[in-house]
């Protein structure tokens, strides 16, 4: 039977031979804390035709470049490909810097402005050296789309057009939903996908990887394998990581992430801050503990551990990775005598704030939400409502403080600190 929007048949009802207890545990470490592995029976077969021959998989990742910064919601899928690559898979970690001229309309409801070559190689040079602090470097091939998109030229990009159906692209849900409430969709958004899925033409992938989002995406690219007379490319999606509010997926936009190249304190505290249920979820896609080490710790928090201890193993865990576990135990020692003996951090942010329209003062509120210690002014007026907020040490009673021009030490809940000045 075939999934009425993909057209992918559904055969994870489909037996198999009976498989190695290597290839058992290749496909536990692929569809650990994933959200669909399609196709399921492929994907074994692909893992036991690597086991006879001992020939590797190759597993794609593809990024756009189309910040200077990876978050950990970034590294969700990076994760997952460093599992495959500790099998002794090849992994691929593809640069989209030609993609990222088009610009991805996944979960878009408007346009995207293309970037210009110059911001993309920008944002570029981190991409690597920040990728690298999750995948062995010596066992990555890093690659650009550029290499083999740009040579294609007007008519080879215009062949590689006519292998899809303008139907086809409208069952994607945003240019459905785009479609038919009139919002316009540019010609240019349509050769996202199919660029994208030209990548694993191109590189030949048995496997890709990517957030819930890109779906449609990764099934375009096997699709156009299956034209090339290619093994389609089995495909692994991977859950948004929730960011530090607990409601919407870990965003800049939302100020709910965690910066990969974040200060050691600043990225511990930042994980001591998330609800002890958003825990269990970053253990699952973020740690590279085993899953029965994971079910240890839960059961020892349900038997009356507290919660607490788990959570700063999890911290640590995270800081050593894109620091050192030096840094790792400094930034716990900091963290204790922070909240335990109320030390100020060191490396708070000075910000300085020009009062709007020539105030003389400003609103607590809005100087909290504009320094970015709340995502929002709904979220500050929560802070100071629920005592959350400190002015030099003093909680802020009311929402109606307004602080005149100078320089303050503010404190929203345990964890946010910032020296702001008022000018």
């Amino acid at each position: 039977m075939k999934h009425p929007q993909t057209g992918v048949s559904d055969d994870s009802n489909i037996s198999t031979n009976p498989i190695s207890d290597s290839t058992r545990h290749a496909l536990e470490v692929t569809k650990r804390g994933c959200e669909e592995l399609l196709i399921e029976t492929e994907w074994i077969k692909k893992l036991q035709h690597s086991e006879s021959t001992g020939k590797p998989l190759r597993i794609k990742l593809g990024l756009d470049p189309t910040a200077p910064d990876i978050h950990l919601g970034h590294t969700v899928v990076l994760n997952k490909l460093r599992q495959l690559q500790d099998l002794g898979h090849q992994v691929i970690f593809l640069i989209g810097d030609f993609t990222s001229m088009i610009g991805d309309p996944s979960g878009r409801n408007n346009t995207r402005p293309p970037l210009t070559r110059e911001q993309i190689q920008e944002n570029a040079k981190t991409y690597h050296q920040q990728a690298i602090k999750i995948l062995d470097a010596e066992r990555t091939e890093i690659r650009f789309n550029s290499e083999w998109c740009t040579p294609l030229g007007a008519e080879g990009i215009i062949r590689l057009a006519s292998k899809y159906t303008v139907a086809r692209m409208l069952e994607r849900d945003d240019f459905t939903k785009r479609y038919q409430t009139g919002v316009p969709i540019a010609v240019h958004e349509f050769l996202y996908p199919l660029m994208q899925g030209y990548d694993s033409v191109a590189l030949t992938s048995d496997l890709e990887i990517g957030g819930t989002d890109q779906k449609f995406n990764l099934l375009v690219g096997r699709e156009l394998q299956k034209q090339e007379g290619m093994a389609p490319q089995c495909i692994l999606t991977m859950p948004l990581l929730v960011g530090l509010d607990g409601v919407d997926k870990m965003s800049k936009s939302k100020n709910n992430y965690i910066g990969v190249t974040e200060a050691p304190g600043e990225m511990f505290g930042k994980v001591m801050s998330i609800s002890d249920e958003l825990m269990w979820n970053w253990y699952t896609l973020l740690s590279f503990r085993s899953l029965a080490d994971i079910a240890a710790l839960k059961q020892a928090c349900a038997n009356g551990e507290n919660p607490r201890n788990a959570k700063v193993a999890l911290a640590q865990e995270i800081v050593a990775r894109f620091h050192s576990q030096q840094a790792a135990d400094q930034a716990l020692a900091d963290f204790e005598s922070r909240f335990k003996k109320g030390v100020l951090p060191d490396d708070m942010p000075e910000i300085t704030l020009t009062i709007e329209n020539g105030d003389a003062d400003a609103g607590i509120a809005w100087v909290i939400k504009t320094a970015g210690l709340c995502a929002s002014g709904g979220e500050a007026n929560r802070n100071i409502e629920q005592g959350g907020v400190k002015v030099d040490g003093e909680k802020v009673a009311s929402k109606a403080v307004r602080l005149p021009k100078g320089s303050y030490v503010i404190q929203v809940g345990k964890l946010r600190f910032a020296r702001i000045t008022l000018a």
